[in-house]
């Protein structure tokens, strides 16, 4: 069932993408949006839940690609799981947070 591990990688790679954007803008001590702020997803959140909403999908993301199956980063096809999985959450959410936060130039 090796495809149920890449499944596994797959949304471990999600929310490994997810992890850096909260945990840098809490580190920069800024604000960003997180799914605790009002309204959801849109309002921002201080750094310091930012910190710990990003530490939480670091968490996520380690169980998903470390302690599911025997990840090996040398594996094209666990490799690309991963990859698409952070590929596939980051595009769209750059342009939802682009409206937030000047992402988004007309050009």
């Amino acid at each position: 069932m090796a495809w149920l591990q890449d499944v596994s990688y797959f949304f471990g790679g999600a929310f490994l993408a997810n992890a850096v954007p909260h945990v840098v803008s809490g580190l920069m001590g800024r604000a960003f949006q997180t799914p605790f702020a009002h309204p959801p997803g849109e309002g921002l959140s201080s750094s310091s839940l930012n910190v710990i909403w990003g530490f939480i999908n670091l968490v996520a993301a380690y169980l998903l690609i470390l302690r599911v199956g025997n990840f090996d980063l040398r594996s094209a096809e666990s490799a690309i799981a991963l990859g698409l999985g952070a590929l596939l959450l980051s595009l769209p959410l750059s342009k939802r947070f682009g409206r937030f936060n000047g992402g988004n130039l007309q050009g």
